[in-house]
């Protein structure tokens, strides 16, 4: 091994042609000879620059439709060899093998394939072979070999050259960014043959992303943290239009108040502080919402995350922008609107589009993970348990308050009344704490409202809490060994009780 190391023949073959020339030009203008296979051999020669077919290099034609064409000794042998070790440059010269200093390759786009919903066949026929093992060749001898597969790392390699070759922390960088994207395109491949056999949670999970961002931090300061990007669409794609960096707890509560605003089709405003819902409303209009929402609990929504389902106008920019609000996020906003936000320069705006298909939550453990499917249940058949039966108002408060309970920590209990939250009790550790800070937070409020708990009631205590607190109707799972007892609270409080027979636990 010599550093640095200098280029005599570069094999060059990509799907993505971006810099290719510039690359190639520089390549030849240091003595380079270039290798190429189809259309990057076309493009080359259409730049005017010499290149050699592969399959002229190997004296073995391309077969099988193009299936075969670089897995031959004399392109794999010249990539594998050791320079530095003498057997190997001898068998090297016995075969007529000739070193490849250099392999640029990026892989047939399987991905954007799928993504454009092709049929099972052409997803497959985009399965890249040759490409997968020229990259791992190369990256495993980067002692003596470069290995790229992104355009964006072309200008070092550019620079490399100028300054007489590249370095060996060059080639350990770019050989560990190849088996990376190696791994993600064999993980992108195994998701979707999972998919494709309904098999949610295959017997190897493999997890891939692509890190869109470094993060200032994570939670807290001394914990690092990046942004990765698993997929297409979401959260990770939207677009921020003005304010400070996002940081990785207001990425997390924007996620959660994204999850909130999904389980609605009207107007809807979903307000977030540390990953709960602390204000929920739906209106006939985006303003109404905002103000339902924000009345629900006032002094939470300082400091928090506001996301609604429509587009973001003047009049409820001017509202958002009263309060101190870290995140606003919504489909889109008009030119008043950014107009108005203009002038709080670190408040993050958000333009999201449609949301990514519904994936797996993971949560990592000591030694592992956990994986489950998203809860993406929606309020299936309720059946009232007690004498009285809730009325029409309080059966379409029951819903939405359900809705919104499925998104907040448990234990959860949550209050609401006319299409709005008025109380929230969220990641207690007694359902009757969760009970009484939810009373708490709504005071007068509560009388006349409904409740939702996210699971049963273990005991008569937690209803006891509502019934003080002036809750006419309850919607709960229903299922504990004591549910007789919490009926009969109910009836002697003239409640009406709604079982869904579904709980929705967040922990």
């Amino acid at each position: 091994m010599t550093d640095p190391v200098k280029i005599s023949r570069a094999l060059l073959s990509v799907s993505d042609k971006i810099g290719l020339v510039e690359l190639a030009r520089a390549l030849v203008a240091h003595g380079a000879a270039l290798l190429s296979t189809g259309g990057t051999a076309g493009a080359l020669r259409a730049a005017g620059l010499e290149v050699t077919d592969v399959s002229d290099h190997s004296g073995f034609p391309e077969i099988l439709d193009g299936r075969v064409k670089t897995l031959v000794p004399q392109i794999h042998g010249g990539i594998l060899g050791r320079r530095d070790l003498p057997a190997h440059v001898a068998e090297m010269a016995a075969h007529g093998i000739e070193p490849i200093d250099l392999v640029v390759v990026n892989l047939y786009p399987f991905e954007a394939t799928v993504a454009a919903g092709k049929p099972f066949e052409e997803c497959v026929e985009n399965i890249d072979i040759g490409g997968p093992s020229l990259i791992r060749g190369a990256a495993k001898n980067h002692a003596d070999v470069v290995v790229l597969t992104d355009p964006a790392q072309y200008p070092a390699l550019i620079a490399a050259l100028a300054g007489g070759g590249t370095t060996l922390d060059q080639r350990r960088t770019w050989a560990a960014g190849a088996y990376a994207m190696t791994a993600a395109y064999d993980a992108a491949i195994a998701a979707w043959f999972s998919r494709e056999r309904g098999d949610v949670l295959p017997e190897r999970l493999i997890v891939a992303g692509r890190r869109v961002q470094a993060l200032r931090y994570g939670e807290n300061p001394h914990q690092r943290a990046a942004l990765y990007a698993t997929g297409g669409g979401g959260l990770v794609a939207a677009r921020q239009l003005q304010g400070k960096e996002l940081s990785y707890n207001n990425l997390a509560d924007t996620d959660a108040a994204l999850a909130c605003l999904a389980e609605f089709a009207e107007p809807a405003v979903v307000i977030v502080k540390h990953a709960n819902p602390c204000g929920v409303a739906i209106a006939a209009d985006p303003l109404a919402a905002w103000e339902g929402a924000l009345a629900g609990d006032p002094t939470s929504a300082f400091g928090g995350i506001v996301a609604l389902n429509r587009t973001l106008t003047r009049a409820v920019a001017e509202r958002i922008a009263a309060i101190f609000t870290e995140v606003i996020v919504a489909p889109d906003a008009d030119t008043d609107a950014l107009s108005v936000l203009a002038a709080k320069k670190n408040l993050r705006l958000l333009l999201i589009g449609p949301p990514a298909p519904a994936n797996l939550v993971l949560h990592s453990i000591d030694g592992g993970f956990l994986a489950q499917e998203r809860d993406t249940g929606q309020v299936g058949e309720l059946r009232t348990v007690t004498r009285r039966v809730p009325t029409d108002t309080e059966m379409i408060d029951l819903v939405f308050a359900w809705r919104c309970c499925k998104h907040v920590k448990s234990n959860a209990i949550l209050f609401a009344r006319d299409g709005a939250t008025v109380g929230i009790g969220a990641g207690q550790t007694s359902r009757v704490d969760a009970a009484l800070i939810a009373a708490r937070k709504a005071g007068d409020r509560a009388r006349g409202a409904v409740a939702a708990s996210d699971a049963f009631f273990p005991f008569a205590d937690g209803l006891a809490a509502l019934v003080e607190a002036g809750i006419t109707a309850v919607i709960q799972p229903g299922g504990s060994i004591r549910d007789a007892e919490v009926v009969a609270a109910a009836d002697a409080a003239g409640m009406a009780m709604v079982a869904t027979g579904v709980r929705h636990f967040r922990h």
